[in-house]
């Protein structure tokens, strides 16, 4: 399917498009060809401002609007999203880079079912907080990420908006196309100018954004080291925060596990998306006594893995999000190692054009090696071994990180007392990367604080 694509977008401001003031644009690339897809407008101090005006002059008037007229512009936005879905599934995977498979069957469902459920929402806030009375927090800045460029932005804008919010969202520099397409359907619905406002641009934008003096909650899903700066940022200021940051995921086999399902989790867990998830699996621990057998069915299925065009339904892995990323990743492998850890990859060809990493294994490594402390966000795993559950425990907490675990064993209590042991904001069993919009998501320690999804999410939107 062929995606109409503008040369340039403006920003989406009070309902309608309009161009910078300052005149700037930077170019929107295709990461699988590094072709120019579109030039997009480079928000300003004064496109930000303009938009944060806009959304507090339409909290007046949205924040009063009845409950259920809310829940029908939610509803109508998911119902659109699933029309076009086949639309926004390429223009996803054009952008960003990531197999059409996962943009068609996992992001695009769980976009829809984000507006559905906080559209079910908006007549049930009283009674699902009792003894309280919710009241919508103001202007919401939300800064989302590249690597689900339009399911971050329905985590984010669905709550805000259905809680009585008004948003002003900033997507990613490098993946704002299925944003701005978003704001072609809020004015499909007629959704009232100003309740969601999208500015593009890069981190100056962002920063100008998250520290204006007229917002009242700052969203913010991104690297640790940005989410470090939002918060001193937002810390002398009255303004509420919530941040979800990186990770370094553990993702723990026992020897009584189903190996072979075991062996398909870690490939789900670090591989899909090509490893740029903030949750990816990318420490596999694995029982000692299984541990040969756990490797080598882990390369066998690893050369099996089909790289390639991310717009070929074949395709496992795509390309990486930027240059700039694949030079981080890189860099990663080389320390990896130097390191004294054993590398193994699938060897297969690259296309000659755009950003491309072969998925990569690294055995042998040691706790305190940098590969297994710092996030390489690629798709880029390595194994450690372990004698007890203490042991796995030990050395799956001991990371700065604490956003997400797996576990993989028969006994449902082992799997119970490692996820009670596991400091971590959820931990999968059997199974992992699995997301329901009814579910809260978020981290501990230096992932982040807050949780998006479910009831515990709407909390963050409300007083």
């Amino acid at each position: 399917m062929k995606v109409e694509i503008a040369p340039e977008y403006g920003h989406f401001i009070n309902g309608r498009f309009v161009a910078p003031q300052s005149g700037e644009h930077f170019e929107s690339i295709n990461p699988a060809t590094e072709e120019t897809l579109s030039r997009l407008a480079n928000g300003s101090g004064a496109d930000v401002d303009g938009a944060v005006v806009a959304a507090r002059k339409a909290f007046k008037r949205w924040s009063r609007c009845r409950a259920q007229e809310r829940a029908g512009y939610l509803f109508r936005i998911a119902r659109r999203i699933q029309e076009r879905a086949r639309e926004l599934a390429v223009l996803e995977t054009v952008d960003c880079g990531k197999p059409i498979r996962e943009s068609r069957d996992v992001d695009l469902p769980l976009v829809a079912q984000h507006f559905f459920h906080h559209a079910g929402w908006c007549d049930k806030l009283a009674w699902a907080f009792p003894g309280r009375s919710p009241e919508p927090l103001g202007v919401c800045a939300q800064v989302i990420p590249w690597n689900f460029p339009l399911l971050m932005a329905a985590w984010k804008i669905a709550p805000a908006i259905a809680c009585g919010n008004t948003v002003v969202l900033k997507p990613a520099e490098t993946t704002s196309l299925t944003a701005l397409r978003l704001a072609e359907i809020l004015q499909e619905v007629e959704l009232p100018p100003g309740v969601v406002n999208i500015i593009t641009g890069d981190g100056e934008t962002g920063r100008a954004l998250t520290e204006h003096a007229d917002v009242d909650k700052v969203a913010f899903t991104g690297s640790t080291e940005v989410g470090k700066r939002i918060a001193a940022a937002c810390a002398p200021t009255r303004k509420r925060l919530t941040l979800e940051l990186g990770g370094k995921s553990p993702n723990i086999i026992f020897a009584d596990a189903a190996i072979d399902q075991a062996v398909e989790g870690v490939v789900a867990g670090i591989f899909f998306n090509q490893g740029e998830v903030c949750c990816a699996g990318s420490r596999v621990l694995i029982e000692e006594s299984v541990l040969e057998e756990v490797v080598e069915k882990l390369k066998r299925r690893m050369k099996n893995l089909r790289l390639g065009d991310p717009l070929d339904k074949n395709t496992d892995v795509g390309a990486i999000n930027s240059k700039r990323q694949l030079e981080t990743i890189q860099r990663y492998l080389e320390i990896g190692a130097s390191e004294a850890a054993k590398r193994f990859d699938t060897n297969c060809p690259l296309p000659s054009r755009g950003y491309w990493c072969r998925p990569t294994l690294f055995t042998g490594v040691q706790p305190a090696a940098t590969i297994a402390r710092e996030e390489i966000f690629g798709p880029v795993v390595c194994t450690m071994s372990f004698r007890t559950a203490e042991e796995a425990v030990e050395r799956a907490n001991n990371t700065n990180y604490g956003l997400s675990a797996g576990v993989w064993t028969q006994k449902g209590s082992k799997a119970l007392w490692m996820a009670r042991q596991l400091k971590a904001g959820v931990v999968w069993c059997n199974t992992f990367n699995e997301f329901d919009a009814a579910s809260p998501f978020g981290g501990w320690k230096e992932s982040g604080f807050g949780r998006e999804g479910g009831r515990a999410g709407l909390l963050a939107y409300l007083q």
